[in-house]
């Protein structure tokens, strides 16, 4: 076991039983040292005074018997990522995964213009402009546990590398689309293939500290805001003059950079110690201390804790796990309902028609106007603060109450759009509503993760993504066709299932601040 840092140790080595021999090549269970030389036993005398594979001995002052070298000495993945700290390593991949995020933002920020645009250029109606983002959460929804049972199985980056192409050549696709119905079809598969993104999140949180990981996994959700950000700045340059396909062409261009970068991802070591592949996970341990500049940890590394049935949807819902994952089911299923939907009540608030009903007719085309993208970027600003106050808050006051605390905002926030008409004061709500809801979305990614086992993790995150998919599948038929008809109608619905989620979160049976994610 991992003993603490005695005195004249390097700062952040933890040292374990034996692992305090200082550079003379003996090393528990019999591998190599740092300098390469033999352990104990393989080669010359095994008289602890006599001279070691020809390095001189020992000093005089040097007693072999007070190393306490220890054969069974071992550790796990959790205490050798703890050891080793947040250093180069986490950063580059932070770089990796958050252009994931980008182009998956991107991709959704697209669905709140690609609408109105459709509409204007193609006349299609209400119900077919909620059909547009339907399908892409449709797909999403039914290759969320395909994607997570394909990372359980053969690991995060075969599943990220396939993502990543799929992505760019539909996004791509999409843009030359023929009719209304190629359209669909082609989102449908670009859906499909954002059905792997929470993948990578799986692979982040699993290279990070403990102390480190809720910060550095909200913090991910920078480039969320900053995709969503660049969407809308993108689409106010090139939708008024080029139209939606030069859009939704450029758009797949942060798809075509993640597609390149996949194949310098690392692999889960985690995946490889539950997978029987040690060796792979020990090279990827070690690559972690060259980047880090800190000492690899000594001894032999094992699985803590039985490895289970990887990648077994069933055992989501076994006795251990059924409340957490039911729970969890809806908390995914409530968020992305609710922030999907503000992110289409936005667009509806800001679309030429503020809170008027107007009844829809053939020439009922309401482009938005620059105006409207402006208020649409200030309030996807919002991302950013509400990032920093949920790193704050979720350390301090743990996971759940957190969640439940951001419901519980959210669903004030929505229930104050029915009671102005004032642009500027719907503005400021909705930036402190997209701030919470943002928070509450990447709180919700730090938790699962933690609450999940490694055998188990990807298809827990999964089905969790595949269950919010079916949330975000029904929000355009409120956000975009039942808000037409009655908005306190619409906003209502949100509140509600705000509301419940809240009392979800509280109910939840385990808080995992604080707490090493499970082997």
């Amino acid at each position: 076991m991992i003993k603490p840092r005695r005195p004249g140790t390097s700062r952040g080595y933890e040292e374990m039983d034996g692992s305090n021999v200082p550079n003379y090549g003996v090393t528990p269970t019999g591998r190599r040292g740092a300098n390469g030389a033999s352990p104990i036993g393989s080669t010359g005398s095994n008289d602890p005074t006599s001279p070691i594979n020809g390095n001189g001995g020992a000093p005089p002052e040097f007693e072999l018997a007070s190393v306490s070298v220890v054969p069974d000495d071992t550790f796990t993945v959790t205490q050798a990522v703890n050891a080793l700290g947040f250093g180069w390593f986490q950063v580059k991949l932070s770089l990796c995964v958050g252009l994931c995020w980008m182009a998956d933002s991107m991709e959704m920020t697209i669905l709140s213009v690609l609408g109105p645009a459709l509409h204007c250029d193609w006349g299609i109606t209400r119900y077919q402009q909620a059909l547009v983002t339907t399908v892409v959460f449709l797909g999403m929804m039914l290759s969320s546990t395909f994607w997570g049972h394909l990372s359980d199985r053969y690991g995060r980056k075969p599943a990220l590398t396939l993502c990543g192409v799929l992505l760019f050549l539909y996004g791509l696709l999409s843009s030359v689309a023929p009719s209304f119905g190629w359209l669909l079809l082609l989102r449908g598969l670009v859906g499909f293939a954002i059905g792997c993104v929470p993948q990578s999140v799986t692979l982040y949180a699993e290279f990070l500290p403990t102390k480190q990981r809720a910060k550095c996994v909200v913090l991910l959700d920078c480039f969320w805001a900053l995709g969503a950000c660049f969407e809308v700045a993108l689409a106010l340059a090139v939708g008024p003059n080029l139209g939606w396909r030069w859009l939704l062409g450029l758009s797949a261009a942060p798809l075509f950079a993640f597609a390149v970068i996949t194949p310098w991802l690392p692999e889960s070591a985690r995946y490889h110690v539950t997978s029987g592949q040690s060796d792979k996970a020990l090279s990827t341990l070690e690559q972690i201390a060259k980047d880090n500049k800190r000492p690899m940890l000594l001894g032999r590394l094992v699985v803590e804790g039985p490895s289970g049935s990887r990648g077994s949807f069933k055992a989501l819902l076994g006795s251990s796990l059924r409340r957490t994952t039911l729970l969890l089911w809806f908390i995914w299923m409530s968020c992305a309902f609710c922030y999907y939907g503000l992110v289409l009540m936005s667009t509806e608030l800001f679309g030429g028609k503020n809170k008027t009903v107007v009844p829809e007719t053939e020439n009922d085309c309401h482009p938005l106007a620059t105006t409207d993208y402006m208020d649409l970027l200030w309030t996807t600003l919002a991302e950013f603060p509400g990032i920093f106050t949920t790193i704050y808050v979720i350390e301090r006051f743990g996971r759940k109450k957190t969640m439940a605390l951001q419901f519980l905002v959210y669903a004030g926030c929505v229930l104050l759009i029915t009671v102005t008409d004032v642009r500027v004061f719907l503005t400021i709500i909705l930036f402190m509503a997209r701030g919470v809801i943002a928070g509450l979305f990447q709180a919700a990614y730090v938790y699962t993760p933690e609450v999940y086992p490694t055998a188990l993790r990807s298809i827990g995150v999964g089905g969790c993504s595949a269950l919010a998919r079916l949330g975000a599948m029904a929000t355009p038929y409120v956000a975009q066709v039942l808000f037409q008809s009655s908005i306190w109608s619409a906003v209502s619905v949100y509140g509600f299932f705000a509301v419940c989620a809240s009392v979800a979160c509280i109910m939840l049976p385990y808080e995992t601040r604080g707490t090493d994610m499970g082997q």
